[in-house]
């Protein structure tokens, strides 16, 4: 197949897809439903045997640190190579790369996306074993949430340089003779990007950056975190067979492995010839990265410490209902998982004029949990598993750092019995253990903060996000004056702001196309998935000018 029949091919996917960002409406190019009938019968199978043959597959010298969070044996192994050998093949892949059209480039981004979508499957297991994702969370983050992220960056870039045309014939009109200069716009990359993968959301998290980077020309090598590589290594082996395929450069794309024992994060970030660095994970090395990578454009998603905030409600069981569920899923190992949740001391509001006390709050909640994981088999596939040895540390740990509202517990799997499975802890706190309240507590926790009234908890909330940062903020209240304080509030802090969520949405769950999952202005990031400056640095404009006599 020729680059002209895969723009053929994909150019009303791509033309919905830069429809849908204008819009910001719902709009999803591949289907979130396992059932659906693009996945072909049997595909499920097929994905689990392929990924269990993965865990046994050795192809290099390096072991990694993965291992199933659900307790299946997980001994791959991947090639050792240099940074400098892999940059190395990267540069000397980037000129042929960077001469294809825009048009072209994004032809073949969505052509890898649609060989991923192939083996929606197989990364879903990936994602399930090496995250402790749920089966769900992984077929839809992991494969078709994710590719719809990556996605809406191809749009966005695609639009974005769109905006200036290869040649323009400029005139400027003259009593005597009209002045004319024809001009030429070049599409200039950046040069190679680096994509540093996190542990629990590998793909969702890493598919925008890499395919942003992608699309504006610039060559890629993958690093994922050296727990969670097999989905990463996935990714890189699609697209890599999907160039080739096409008798382009297959190291346009590469996978770099390494260690926490021997990592190579750091000499790869700071190379010179890397200019562009997405990151997602901690704020420790994050904070590193932009300070010490100068010589590249860094996108970091860092953490955040995220709040709830009930002033009042009109749905008083929908609130619990819909929190209960948000501190679950996943076992709150998302980055938009609320941590603090504050109450003001005369309790939650209700519309017929009565009050819900902070007692009853406490106990509705505990209530609300404890019947989500009643049920082992429901609360499998809503919890997942604990994905490191560090977070079930924090969880053990908690205990320590405030009165028990309910506290965590591990849950038995009943066919997996080296899995790790664990319900949410809320602990109460008084609003002055700042030392508490203002650090991120990764996992299972969160904690209840008691103020003396929302105004207070308003004023606290805009305090730790100011120095600390947060990614949401999800705010309960009636009252629409309070609501104006809380929006300006959160406007200040630059904090993404969620009213009233007490349906079936979750304040920790961000649509493709329509949501913009960090602001890029407090501590939590820098950029923003996906907005216009996620993808304009990647990219400059060289303009050729020559003058054109009468």
């Amino acid at each position: 197949m020729t680059l002209q029949d895969l723009q053929l091919k994909h150019a009303g996917r791509l033309a919905d897809a830069i429809a849908a960002v204008a819009r910001r409406g719902y709009h999803s190019a591949y289907p979130e439903d396992p059932t659906h009938p693009v996945y072909a019968d049997g595909s499920r199978a097929a994905g689990e045997a392929a990924v269990r043959a993965a865990w046994t597959r050795r192809d290099g010298a390096i072991r990694g640190e993965e291992r199933s969070a659900f307790g299946v044996p997980f001994d791959t192994a991947y090639a050792d190579e240099p940074v400098d050998a892999v940059l190395a093949r990267a540069e000397a892949a980037a000129p042929a790369w960077a001469a294809l059209d825009a048009a072209e480039r994004a032809a073949v981004a969505l052509e890898i996306l649609e060989a991923l979508q192939q083996r929606a499957f197989e990364m879903a297991f990936a994602c399930m074993h090496a995250c402790g994702q749920p089966f769900a969370m992984a077929f839809q983050a992991g494969t078709a949430h994710a590719l719809d992220r990556a996605l809406e960056a191809v749009a966005i870039a695609v639009r974005e340089m769109g905006a200036y045309p290869a040649h323009v014939l400029w005139e400027k009109p003259d009593a005597r003779r009209p002045l004319r200069v024809g001009k030429t716009f070049e599409i200039l990359p950046r040069g190679i990007a680096a994509v540093i993968g996190c542990a629990t959301f590998p793909t969702w998290n890493s598919y925008p950056g890499l395919f942003a980077s992608l699309v504006t020309g610039n060559p890629v090598v993958v690093k994922p975190h050296p727990t969670a590589v097999l989905p990463l290594a996935l990714c890189v082996d699609t697209a890599r067979s999907v160039l080739a395929g096409l008798g382009l450069d297959a190291d346009v794309v590469q996978l770099l492995v390494d260690t926490r024992a021997a990592p190579k994060t750091k000499a790869l970030a700071l190379d010179a010839r890397v200019k562009l660095i997405d990151f997602t994970g901690g704020p420790e090395f994050g904070d590193w990265l932009e300070s010490h990578a100068r010589q590249a454009h860094v996108f970091t998603e860092k953490a955040g410490v995220n709040a709830v905030l009930i002033e009042s409600t009109g749905d008083y069981p929908g609130l619990v209902r819909n929190l209960a569920l948000t501190l679950s899923l996943y076992s709150a190992q998302m980055c938009t998982t609320p941590q603090s949740i504050y109450l003001p001391r005369a309790g939650i509001r209700l519309q017929d004029g009565t009050a819900k006390t902070v007692e009853d709050f406490k106990a509705d909640l505990a209530a609300a949990v404890a019947k989500l994981v009643a049920d082992p088999v429901r609360a499998i596939e809503l919890l997942g598993a604990i994905q490191s040895d560090a977070t079930e540390a924090r969880a053990v740990e908690a205990a320590s750092l405030g009165e028990p509202v309910f506290a965590s517990r591990r849950l038995a799997h009943p066919d997996l019995p080296d899995a790790v499975l664990r319900t949410p802890a809320l602990y109460a706190v008084p609003p002055e253990a700042l030392d508490t309240i203002a650090r991120e507590h990764f996992g299972p926790i969160s904690l209840l903060i008691v103020t003396e009234d929302a105004d207070a908890a308003l004023r606290h909330a805009h305090e730790v996000t100011r120095s600390r940062g947060a990614i949401t903020w999800s705010v309960y209240s009636s009252d629409e004056a309070f609501v104006r304080r809380a929006k300006n509030a959160a406007t200040d802090a630059g904090v993404h702001l969620t009213l009233d969520m007490t349906g079936p949405v979750l304040v920790n769950q961000s649509a493709a196309f329509s949501d913009l999952h960090v602001s890029g202005h407090n501590a939590a990031g820098n950029a923003a998935l996906c907005d216009t400056a996620f993808v304009l640095p990647r990219f400059r404009v060289l303009q050729t000018r020559r003058y054109l006599a009468a």
